[in-house]
């Protein structure tokens, strides 16, 4: 029954919003703030899980938080993705991990993920990108990991044994709820000048029956 009620409750957040994000811009800093949930894997996991990833962006390091409760599975790792909304795609950033060879083997210096429910910070910096190679980062180059952040193509991934390829998502940088709402303003005007056009109509209607 708990997890059908905070499964609603997800559902309910993601179609008001497709995801909360807020982003905040000062002093040249970039700070992120993101849930995670099954229902932004692809494809969806159905899980009572939840989490929280914050980070400050700055010129040349990323100081994080991820937060995570409620697993269905043991956690096992946790990363950066390159890849847009409704798409998987490689690791850039290892946020933790646990050893597990040849299917989990974090770089050297990796934190483990504790069980959770779970708060672990770091600093990424450019010794800790790895890539993806194949989608355009090369190992080190921190400059691109940020561009992808701040353009949206990134995700914050929580992985377990339920759902090794993600149990929770989170979407880094993506302002497609402010898109929708802008959309959704302009709307709001083209009916306010069609309101306009048809009385101008009806003014001149009325004008010429007076002239009749």
């Amino acid at each position: 029954m708990h997890r059908r009620i905070k499964l609603a409750a997800a559902v309910a957040a993601v179609s008001v919003g497709s995801v909360v994000a807020t982003t905040a811009v000062a002093g040249g800093d970039k700070e992120i703030r993101e849930k995670l949930s099954g229902l932004e894997e692809v494809p969806v996991v159905l899980t009572g899980a939840e989490g929280k990833f914050k980070a400050k962006i700055h010129s040349d390091r990323i100081e994080y938080k991820l937060r995570y409760e409620d697993l269905e599975g043991d956690v096992t790792q946790a990363h950066i993705h390159i890849g847009q909304r409704l798409a998987n795609g490689g690791i850039s950033v290892w946020l933790c991990g646990n050893p597990n060879p040849p299917a989990i083997t974090p770089p050297a210096g990796t934190q483990t993920c504790p069980a959770d429910p779970a708060t672990i910070t770091g600093t990424i910096t450019a010794a800790n990108v790895v890539g993806p190679a194949n989608q355009g980062i090369a190992p080190g180059e921190f400059d691109e990991l940020v561009d992808a952040i701040r353009d949206g193509f990134t995700y914050a991934n929580v992985h377990s044994t339920l759902a090794p390829g993600g149990e929770i998502r989170g979407q880094l940088g993506d302002h497609d709820g402010d898109d929708d709402k802008d959309h959704g303003r302009g709307k709001d005007r083209d009916r306010d000048k069609d309101r306009d056009r048809d009385k101008d109509h009806d003014r001149d209607r009325d004008h010429d029956d007076d002239e009749d």
